[in-house]
């Protein structure tokens, strides 16, 4: 028995269930929308005070909805993220729940069963639309350490919320980076545990990083061409949007250190791999301006030159004599921030569609269980596809899918 029968459920009320929703309406798919919490969630109480959206306003859209500016070039607070968001909620007007959190999905008789807390719902699709940063990850090291304060990044808030004294930033992606930042300009001491990483320019020869992969048409870059690594680039859009520059955060104070391997009584054994890490980021680095280069030659265009972007601080003692271990106390580390990423939390579909990873098996979003369907994903069909302007495309394609099935 079931409380009550829809066509296409949708699990997720951020931009991708939004978008799902703006797609399925436009088709005539009766749907409705089931999300956790509130609109946008996750930027509501997953993001710190000071962070900079890492897209530059003219970037930020969703489909038939563009996002309002003074500054294309600019970057926008979360605040005006979330804004956006809900103003493109109030536009779609989905058939939405809020304070629904689906506990269980599995295979009905047709179709599928979403359970949750007082209620059941049968559909003949589901649209799993609840992103890709769903369970943070923490690595096992310094579990028992009392007295040391230790955050997640999606918990980190602000300089003010850790007590006195050094901090530990574990994972130099673009949260630990731009939290690193932040605290360094705060007047704080601050470690930082680099691991690999791509490290990309913020602009180069006068255009913003996106501008560049959409202008080359990397962004539309098919998942099936998407090359070995799996790590999201180090960018900022802090402080007018900056490129990372590890050196130029040792230079302002920072201490680099390589990955953090082990913990005993509070000393940490650190990799000997800090040199490597920075020399892989750069030649990334190098490698994408080269990229850059190739295609303005080959067009013709008029950009300027920018040899700044190539122009290398000395590698500073940190880099040059790296350090194998540390003593939090000696060091009056009081503090550890957890910048190391998500994984997926799907363990709630009891329906055999995911890998041993616990990742779902897809093809551009469309699982081999038929009425199943996956959006939000990072590379879902291409580069873009966890992007706020590429999400739609997917939404567009799966929408086509589920009225296909008549």
């Amino acid at each position: 028995m079931h409380d009550e029968t829809i066509d296409t459920l949708v699990i997720g009320g951020g931009q991708a269930g939004l978008t799902m929703s703006h797609r399925l309406k436009q088709r005539g798919i009766a749907h409705l929308v089931l999300e956790r919490r509130r609109i946008a969630e996750r930027w509501r109480s997953e993001r710190w005070d000071g962070l900079m959206f890492q897209f530059p306003n003219w970037s930020v859209r969703l489909p038939e909805f563009a996002f309002p500016h003074s500054d294309p070039d600019g970057f926008s607070d979360t605040a005006s993220i979330i804004a956006f968001i809900e103003a493109y909620a109030a536009f779609v007007a989905p058939p939405i729940r809020c304070g629904v959190e689906v506990t269980r999905l599995r295979g009905d008789a047709g179709g599928f069963l979403a359970e949750f807390a007082g209620g059941r719902i049968a559909a003949r699709n589901v649209v799993v639309a609840t992103g890709p940063y769903q369970r943070p990850l923490r690595p096992e090291l310094l579990r028992e350490h009392p007295g040391l304060f230790q955050v997640h990044a999606s918990n980190y808030k602000s300089p003010a919320q850790l007590p006195d004294g050094a901090v530990l930033v574990i994972g130099a992606g673009a949260s630990g980076a731009q939290i690193t930042d932040e605290l360094a300009r705060a007047g704080r001491r601050v470690f930082l545990s680099v691991g690999r990483h791509n490290r990309l320019p913020r602009r180069y020869r006068g255009r913003d990083l996106f501008w560049w992969l959409a202008e080359m048409g990397i962004d539309e870059t098919p998942v099936e061409q998407r090359g070995p690594t799996r790590l999201l680039p180090v960018i900022s859009g802090a402080h007018g949007g900056h490129t990372i520059d590890f050196r130029r955060f040792a230079a302002d104070g920072v201490t680099l250190l390589g990955r953090i391997t082990a913990a005993r009584d509070g000393v940490l054994e650190i990799a000997p791999d800090l040199a490597t890490n920075i020399a892989n980021g750069d030649a990334y680095y190098a490698t994408f301006l080269g990229i850059v280069d190739d295609f303005i030659a080959g067009r013709g265009l008029e950009r300027p030159d920018d040899p700044l972007a190539r122009a290398r601080l000395p590698d500073p003692p940190c880099l040059t004599a790296p350090l194998d271990a540390i003593d939090l106390r000696a060091e009056r580390i009081n503090s550890v921030i957890w910048a190391t990423g998500y994984g997926l939390d799907l363990n709630w579909i009891d329906i055999p569609v995911l890998d041993a990873d616990g990742a779902p098996r897809h093809r551009h979003g469309v699982s081999d269980v038929p009425g199943l369907y996956f959006l939000g994903l990072q590379w879902l069909s291409k580069m873009k596809s966890s992007f706020l302007s590429g999400v739609g495309d997917d939404a567009a394609a799966l929408a086509d899918h589920i009225a296909a099935r008549g």
